[in-house]
């Protein structure tokens, strides 16, 4: 039965070329768009998911509230994880993870330097290893990475230090041009779907900051990582934790701060606080594809029922002639449901088709190693079938009722008059859902593009063109050739300013540290500082307010504060803060000498903050070089000369200002070209259906059209009469979209501190857009149906 069923549905599938082409059109983009989205939000959702502990897993983050907003932060004070370990009884391990880096140089048999190069790098509890089970390839790292200066290797950097990693263990190399650290261990590279890419993992023991024992300083570089005791809840920990706060932030200034417990499993998933593998997708983009997705197959389903339903009338005989040889119901709908289901699956081979095709974009889009091997994830496989399923049935239920309740009498006679072909309220309904949806996405995709083109285009405060940012070596030696080479620099033709800071006014990695202000007890608040020399305010065109800049000193001896901080202090007037002195953690009491107007200190997801400038020498490892941009690839390559003369030994790394603030919105730039591809697929399926339906329309009203014609209608009437319809569900669709859009549209917009205005004309061009298309292709085809001769129609009656 099933083969006389499949063999029916390719028959009439074959004779209804069109209706076949636009419904495997719909399905096959649609389809391919679903299993992109499935296959990059299973990737999403996967982070960190191979470790088995990782249900117990936690991440200590620091959050800070004020009376005038909240502060996030993923990192923690040093000296919260020895005290954590001490205090919670419910944990089974506590472990810091510190981010590090610098140059690695691998001599050769002959002293030699055989490799050199800048790594990232991070020092390691070996507790850190008991919380996530890495696979080890040689040594234990619980023995291993006890003793200071021993470092583990991953797999791949072993290979590139030593082109073998089984000869990794027992050689030692350089590491910042002062300490040789010796390989003890080998471990398994780790998944790039991770939040803490390790590669080389640095004994902790080792390690050494001057903010180990002050709880007032949190960087973002610092992070602790805890195990639960199986059978512990974290709920249980929210007590221990009010007396461990107590305890520890006795400094009134740090009297807000509060510390939460972050599953793993929301590490990749939470912009607030960020990772070390500097990427997180927010659940809510997440849910954002899912919904698209839906979208995409609804509309694409609404085009198989509208098509099938307003086809009933040309198939009527054919349903009469079944049942009056016999066929039941029931066979009948097994027979249409077959002919879905072989639509289905035809659209989903072409779908596969278009997937592997398009899916290196999606991954180059999103920089991720995304995979469409069913061998390999046979959830997509899965996924796939329950995709045919779900659309053969959704799509083809409702047709199948449909043409085989037919009456065989009026089938025959060819008097079927279907209440839901033509003009039936339900096919209007399903239009109109169709178009409230691709209107929505347009709508969608407007605002999104102008929030991006706002974010590009508003002031930060401070000027970002043509500076490049080379890092500088930290040692002591090689601070002393600092002003030198900044001469030597200066001179270059093309270079207009520069200045050692350890960050430009807008960074990721931000030091929030307590003060205090005239001689009071410590602030409510923490403050930003950045460490800047006197060419600081002119390299990246900050404007004073009031006072002065920093003059030139290689130590603290004086402030320049924002007007945030001021605000903060309840400070009305700039002037009066000039002369104050201000107390930065537990020492380093200066004079507040200028105020600098505000500029945005992150992104503008956050607000400005308050900030400290001030003079340090052995704290700025970056120089910012102002350049002519009609001379910068001239100047870039004299900079990197100049710095290699002096820098023998190091790294040579440079990137731009700008480069450095596109990055802070790459999500929303890939957000913004997946609303770009999306909303023209959701389009392109709505009006190829819409083009069908409207020839099926034409085609039935043929010989009313004739019969018009003949009694004096006019080719424009007729197509008015046509597009009529058409356009009033359009309207309608527009007027449900819009309440819908408007309430995702504001949700998503109040992610950012800074953002547009919602105005009207995103939800207007949307209508007209939508509009114009369907006039256009209700026209086209109309126009050519009033243009049939009515002899044509109506010689046989």
């Amino acid at each position: 039965m099933f083969k006389l069923n499949l063999k029916i549905a390719l028959r009439n599938l074959w004779k209804n070329k069109g209706y076949t082409l636009i419904n495997i059109a719909g399905l096959s983009v649609g389809m391919a768009s679903c299993i992109l989205i499935f296959i990059f939000i299973r990737y999403q959702l996967s982070y960190d998911q191979h470790y088995a502990k990782r249900d117990r897993i936690y991440r200590v983050v620091s959050y800070w509230k004020y009376a005038a907003g909240e502060e996030f932060s993923k990192g923690v004070p040093m000296p919260l994880v020895p005290a954590m370990r001490n205090d919670f009884a419910m944990l089974d391990d506590v472990a810091a993870l510190q981010r590090g880096g610098g140059v690695v140089k691998i001599k050769d048999q002959s002293g030699n330097v055989r490799l050199k190069t800048t790594e990232t790098t991070y020092y390691v509890e070996p507790q850190f290893f008991k919380i996530f089970d890495y696979h080890w390839l040689q040594g234990d790292p619980q023995k291993d990475l006890l003793a200071p200066n021993s470092v583990a290797l991953s797999e791949e950097m072993a290979v590139k230090f030593f082109g073998d990693w089984h000869k990794a263990v027992g050689q030692t190399f350089n590491y910042n041009n002062k300490t040789d650290l010796k390989v003890t261990a080998v471990f398994a590279d780790v998944p790039e779907n991770s939040s803490n890419p390790i590669k080389i993992a640095i004994a902790y023991s080792g390690y050494v900051n001057r903010n180990q024992k002050n709880w007032g300083s949190v960087t973002d570089n610092s992070e602790c990582y805890i195990l639960l005791k199986e059978g512990q809840n974290v709920a249980d920990l929210e007590g221990p934790k009010a007396a461990f706060i107590k305890k520890y932030y006795v400094e009134p200034g740090t009297g807000k701060a509060d510390h939460f417990f972050q599953p793993l499993a929301d590490v990749h998933k939470d912009p607030h606080y960020g990772n070390f593998s500097r990427k997180t997708t927010a659940m809510k983009e997440i849910w954002g594809l899912a919904i698209i997705g839906i979208f995409l197959m609804l509309t694409a389903c609404i085009n198989f029922v509208n098509l099938a339903t307003a086809q009933a009338v040309s198939r009527s005989k054919e349903v009469g002639v079944r049942k009056v040889m016999g066929s039941r119901r029931r066979e009948l709908m097994l027979q249409f449901l077959t002919e879905t289901i072989t639509l289905t699956v035809l659209a989903l081979l072409i779908a596969c088709v278009i997937t592997e095709a398009t899916l290196p974009g999606l991954a180059g889009l999103f920089k991720e190693k995304l995979s469409f091997s069913l061998i390999q994830q046979p959830v997509i496989l899965i996924f796939m079938i329950c995709l045919v399923v779900f659309v053969g049935f959704l799509a083809g239920f409702y047709p199948a009722m449909v043409m085989s309740g037919l009456s065989p009498a009026l089938a025959i006679k060819n008097k079927v008059n279907v209440g839901n072909t033509g003009g039936g309220a339900l096919r209007k309904i399903l239009v109109v859902v169709q178009f409230a949806i691709t209107i929505i996405l347009i709508t969608g995709t407007l605002v999104v593009l102008k929030q991006m083109k706002f974010m590009r285009e508003k002031p930060l405060g401070f000027n970002s063109s043509a500076i490049a940012l080379p890092d500088m070596p930290g040692d002591s030696l090689s601070i002393l050739k600092y002003d030198i080479v900044k001469t030597r620099i200066l001179n270059i033709p093309g270079v207009l300013s520069a200045s050692f800071c350890n960050s430009p006014p807008s960074s990721e990695d931000n030091t929030f540290t307590n003060f205090a202000y005239a001689g009071t007890k410590d602030a409510d608040f923490q403050v930003n500082t950045k460490s800047a020399d006197q060419d600081y305010f002119k390299t990246f065109g900050l404007q004073m307010i009031a006072g002065r800049a920093l003059s030139k000193s290689d130590t603290i001896k004086e402030y320049v504060v924002n007007e945030t901080l001021l605000k903060k202090l309840n400070i009305v007037h700039p002037q009066e803060a000039i002369g104050k002195m201000i107390r930065l953690g537990d020492h380093n009491t200066a004079p507040i000498v200028g105020v600098v107007r505000d500029f945005n200190n992150m992104t503008l997801r956050e607000s400005i903050s308050p900030i400290l400038l001030f003079s340090r020498k052995s704290n700025s490892q970056t120089l910012a070089v102002k350049m002519d941009i009609r001379q910068i690839p001239e100047v870039m390559k004299n900079i990197e000369q100049i710095w290699n003369s002096y820098f023998p030994d190091n790294v040579y790394r440079s990137v731009f200002m700008d480069e450095n603030i596109n990055q802070y919105y790459e999500s929303e730039q890939i957000m913004g070209t997946l609303f770009k591809v999306f909303a023209s697929v959701i389009i392109f399926i709505a009006f190829i259906g819409l083009f069908g339906l409207i020839s099926f329309v034409a085609t039935q009203r043929t010989k009313e059209m004739a019969v018009r014609k003949v009694l004096g209608a006019t080719t424009f009437e007729l197509v008015k009469m046509l597009n009529t319809s058409f356009i009033m569900m359009v309207f309608i669709a527009n007027l449900v979209a819009w309440p819908v859009a408007y309430i995702f549209i504001s949700q998503w917009l109040s992610r950012y501190t800074y953002r547009i205005d919602l105005s009207i004309w995103p939800f207007v061009t949307a209508m007209l857009i939508s509009m114009l298309v369907t006039l256009l292709t209700v026209s086209l085809r109309s126009y050519r149906a009033a243009r049939t001769n009515p002899i044509d129609a109506l010689k046989y009656e």
